[in-house]
């Protein structure tokens, strides 16, 4: 199911890209006027709240726990702690951050939507554990995420309302990293191969889907907009050290959800466009 929708969403965004590049030709080749198109940037911060799914994925994910490798045992023999570390569990919500940059012709939006968040941390309980008779390093559980929308909007209310109400609509990909406890020795799901996690973050991409309402007060050329909306993300199996990570507990497929719902706040700049600049020009 996974491959289909990512099949789906690139054949999309292909032709998208197609369209968009035959549009945006000559005045006299297309149904526009270009000296109208107006850039625009913006920035903007909300609250991201995660689906309960989404939360327990990146908690059983995160706070994985295997064994370490014995230095004992020359054959690779490994050896448990005397128990695992007591970490704090990761909560259900997070900040997302933006940076998006792109073009409005009338009422028509379009723009590509950078996002990131602040890393999440767990602290660590102690320097070290003890296993066996050695003690193994302790680190502080990390996890953040970064993607790239392209995002697709229209100015209901028209192109120099006062007071607008825009929705859009756009595609894109998501990357979530993960950094682990501590340097586990992990074993493949099908038991044929172990593997040591190192001292990194390991990532995962997705596909997502992506859908916001925003309702904007225009101040030309700043205009200040709340926003909502929810983000339909479905991770690939997280791999570390070449193979798919399991634990006693769970074993991942490959439909991870990492569906969220936001609310923010957006501050945007809008450009002149070339008419506008040569109408200035002329005073």
């Amino acid at each position: 199911m996974k491959t289909k929708i990512a099949s789906f969403l690139t054949a999309a965004l292909v032709s998208i890209m197609a369209l968009a590049t035959s549009s945006f030709a000559d005045a006299e080749d297309s149904f526009y006027d270009k000296d109208h198109i107006r850039g625009f940037v913006s920035i903007g911060g909300d609250y991201r709240g995660m689906r309960a799914e989404f939360q327990n994925y990146v908690n059983r994910t995160a706070f994985i726990f295997g064994a370490y490798a014995d230095p004992a045992d020359s054959s690779g023999g490994v050896v448990a702690p005397s128990s695992n570390p007591k970490y704090n569990q990761f909560g259900d919500y997070y900040l997302g951050l933006h940076l998006n940059a792109g073009a409005q012709y009338k009422q028509f939006l379009t723009w590509v939507d950078l996002n990131f968040m602040p890393t999440q941390v767990s602290e660590r309980p102690a320097t070290s554990v003890t296993a066996g008779s050695s003690k193994f390093a302790l680190f502080d559980v990390r996890w953040y995420a970064y993607g790239l929308d392209w995002m697709f909007g229209w100015k209901i209310l028209g192109e120099s309302s006062f007071i607008n109400v825009i929705p859009a609509v756009g595609v894109g990909m998501n990357l979530i990293n993960f950094h682990f406890a501590s340097e586990y020795e992990i074993v493949s799901i099908d038991g044929s191969q172990q593997a040591t996690l190192r001292d990194r973050y390991y990532s995962t991409l997705a596909t997502t889907v992506n859908a916001e309402l925003e309702v904007r007060l225009e101040f030309d050329p700043i205009a200040v907009g709340i926003y909502g909306g929810y983000r339909y993300i479905r991770y690939d199996e997280l791999t570390a050290e070449g193979m798919e990570l399991r634990n006693p507990y769970y074993e991942y497929d490959t439909d991870n959800v990492g569906d969220t719902f936001f609310f923010g706040l957006r501050v945007t700049w809008t450009f002149l466009s070339d008419w506008q600049k040569k109408q200035a020009d002329r005073l």
